[in-house]
């Protein structure tokens, strides 16, 4: 596995995360440092949700510890620090709203509600849309935009706190190969910047240029951490099939065919056979 020198940002140790007392994740051990790109990868039903969701403190930890940037999890204030990304596949409501508008709204975890919005909070929200590559359409409505476009406003709105870690769920899942590339490499910039990064992933093989490591779960349980080539050789063994359906609350279904079947969302683009989609020949 490599070996990155940074400081430490998430440190798991003995960790159950659950609901009702019953838990979802299982004695988990993980360290990710700052400036690593991590996936986070396993079958349907197998934890990932809910540990996304034990890092950022909306499902109870059972046991064991979480600390976030050298601070317990339960004593941690700085929720600003980390951004999420949620696997959303358009943005909006019932109400329409600029590119400028949503991506102002990550602002409010740095502010209060009711502040007005200072010098500071404007240099921030033009900085997040310039980073993604939408400055262009700042003032076009998201409704307007292709998926991949969405996407890339959604990640906008969590950079626009700032975060020193971004986590993602699934940034890939219905976005065609041309639109993913433009994701990777605004991605890449970002790690660039010093964002570390963790990503809820099916399919890591637009992302394997930039993953430093690869982390599996598998009923809850942690079965394999280690590089992007690591598991793509590992990728079909028993351990990674399977999962346990159903005992992940919080994973989101899968994106309905007709969903994929838009311009840049087209059918074959979602998770495949296994759970790392098609990450194609060993590199």
């Amino acid at each position: 596995m490599t070996q990155h020198t940074g400081d430490i940002v998430i440190s798991m140790r003995n960790s159950s995360i659950g609901y009702d007392d019953r838990p979802a994740v299982i004695g988990l051990n993980l360290v990710i440092r700052a400036g690593e790109v991590v996936a986070l990868v396993g079958p349907n039903g197998s934890g990932k949700s809910t540990l996304v969701r034990g890092l950022l403190g909306l499902t109870p930890v059972l046991s064991g510890q979480i600390e976030l940037f050298g601070t317990r999890a339960d004593r941690f204030s700085q929720r600003y620090r980390i951004g999420y990304v949620p696997q959303r596949h358009t943005v909006g409501g019932a109400i329409p709203s600029t590119v400028d508008e949503v991506v102002s709204s990550g602002r409010l975890a740095r502010r209060r509600w009711f502040a007005r919005p200072t010098i500071q909070d404007r240099a921030a929200v033009a900085d997040a849309i310039q980073a993604v590559g939408l400055a262009d359409h700042r003032r076009a409505a998201v409704s307007a935009l292709s998926g991949g476009q969405q996407r890339r406003a959604l990640i906008a709105r969590a950079l626009a706190s700032q975060p020193d870690v971004l986590i993602m769920d699934e940034p890939t899942a219905g976005v065609d190969v041309v639109n993913q590339a433009g994701l990777v490499h605004t991605l890449s910039e970002l790690v660039g910047r010093g964002l570390t990064l963790l990503i809820v992933t099916h399919e890591i093989d637009a992302l394997l240029p930039m993953l430093t490591r690869v982390i599996a779960l598998d009923g809850g349980r942690l079965v394999h951490d280690g590089t992007a080539r690591e598991a793509v050789r590992l990728d079909g063994h028993a351990f990674f099939g399977g999962g346990h359906a159903g005992h992940d609350p919080e994973h989101e279904a899968p994106v309905p065919q007709a969903q994929r079947n838009r311009r840049d969302e087209p059918a074959g683009s979602g998770s495949g056979s296994n759970w790392l989609g098609h990450p194609g020949v060993d590199r």
